[in-house]
């Protein structure tokens, strides 16, 4: 795989993550398409002015041993496809564990395909996303309030990684054994070439992570311009959230290297849409509410047709291609919120059938992909939105597709997008994904109603 104009290739740890770092780059004119699996150079060559490129993977959900099943091909024809920067792109919040979704892991795993680069940089922190590093402590923000990231009222409390631990560098070294260094936010200031000297000393530093704090989209683009100007001497493996896509664009555009900026025509609002919400955060919980407070119709999955994959919940996909047929939108979900008691009654469930953790998250996203497909082909849909990262991740597979690309921003972090597909029956399908921090209350109509001039 080659890609010689290409300027970035991205792994994703799952699909709205991914998502995510694609939109920061469309959305300044640098074309982007997210695949499923590394393309090949005769993919490629289907995508005029491509720039970027991405992988979605569904590594944030994986034990160690699986993800490195999945990453060791991935990195191996990223770090050949040209692109002088490649990125493992994780959550802007960070979340992971050593027995799930690690990230420390993902490095051990990466690292051998850049055998010429001693020091890994890290960056977390995305004010376009209300996250923020400071000293090496993690901030979020929630409804305009701003969270360490151990106090935050979602993160802290998440099903399966729930971060007890604010100071980056801390939460990593749980993950992996070797020394962490940071760039503070006072070193980030003044004028660039003296940043970038010291930045270049820290390289041949003692340390072999090195954490950049990130406040303000000024030492942002600061960030890009170390990370850019490095790589242009060797292909360079970074690790962070789409805040290193914000960082390089930033820088880029400061440098006169200009994206295409001409916005997409001829986009229509739908006129129905399916959501479906895997996600049992409270930002999913308060958009799946909204949406039937606004005229959806609510479905709710039972642990009992969940976890059974011998027959799918007829009477339930039957009134949901009932209700859009009809001209109703329809919000499928799982559960309202952490505390939904189903959450529990599922995982017992599955449970009893021999899956846990990670492999119920899957079993779970690929009834739900299998379901929506279904829906989608029965009722004739052009437009869905999924919520979940995990959940995403599992559905897109389900249907089919192989690519997406950014059609037009929803929310920060969400938008909708076209997908491609073998699939004639699904290529075309318009679709949003979101992960469960993403989007305002009224996302679901938000999606249905997006459209250009």
């Amino acid at each position: 795989m080659k890609g010689s104009d290409l300027l970035l290739a991205f792994y994703g740890d799952d699909f709205t993550g991914s998502t995510d770092a694609m939109e920061a780059l469309a959305n300044q004119g640098y074309r982007t398409v997210l695949f499923l699996e590394p393309p090949s150079g005769e993919m490629l060559a289907k995508f005029e002015g491509i720039r970027c490129i991405g992988v979605a993977g569904t590594s944030r959900a994986k034990s160690p041993a699986e993800m490195e099943k999945e990453l060791r091909p991935v990195m191996e024809r990223l770090s050949a496809s040209g692109a002088p920067i490649v990125h493992y792109k994780t959550c802007s919040t960070f979340d992971s564990a050593p027995e799930v979704g690690s990230i420390g892991h993902a490095i051990r795993v990466s690292r051998p395909f850049f055998p010429n680069q001693r020091v890994v940089p890290l960056l977390v922190g995305a004010p376009a996303l209300g996250r923020y590093t400071l000293f090496g402590n993690h901030f979020a923000k929630m409804k305009g309030d701003v969270y360490r990231l151990d106090r935050h009222p979602v993160m802290s409390r998440h099903p399966i990684t729930p971060m007890d631990e604010a100071d980056l560098r801390k939460h990593l070294s749980r993950q992996i054994d070797e020394p962490i260094g940071s760039m503070n936010i006072l070193e980030l200031e003044g004028a660039f070439d003296d940043v970038l000297a010291a930045y270049r000393s820290r390289l041949e530093g003692a340390d072999t992570l090195l954490l950049l704090d990130v406040l303000d989209d000024e030492r942002l683009s600061t960030s890009g311009g170390l990370l850019w100007e490095t790589s242009r001497e060797a292909s360079q493996f970074v690790v962070g959230s789409s805040g290193i896509e914000y960082a390089l664009v930033s820088y880029w555009r400061s440098r006169g290297m200009l994206g295409d900026t001409q916005a997409k025509s001829g986009i229509a609002a739908a006129d129905r849409i399916l959501a479906v919400s895997g996600s049992a955060s409270p930002i999913s919980r308060q958009q799946v509410e909204t949406a039937i407070e606004q005229g959806f119709h609510g479905m709710k999955l039972t642990p009992a047709m969940i976890a059974n994959d011998a027959e799918p919940p007829a009477a339930v996909l039957e009134e949901a291609v009932r209700r859009l047929s009809a001209g109703q939108d329809v919000v499928l979900y799982t559960a309202l919120g952490p505390e939904d008691p189903d959450i529990e009654a599922t995982r017992r469930l599955l449970s009893e059938r021999g899956l846990r953790g990670n492999e119920s998250g899957e079993f779970i996203g690929g009834q739900l992909g299998r379901w929506t497909k279904r829906i989608v082909q029965e009722a004739g849909l052009r437009r869905v939105v999924i919520a979940g990262g995990d959940t995403s991740g599992f559905v897109m597979k389900q249907l089919g597709g192989y690519g997406l690309e950014m059609l037009m921003p929803v929310s920060p972090g969400a938008p909708l997008c076209r997908m491609y597909s073998e699939d004639e029956a699904m290529d075309g399908l318009e679709i949003a994904l979101k992960g469960g921090q993403f989007g305002s209350p009224d996302y679901f109509r938000k999606v249905k109603t997006s459209a250009t001039p």
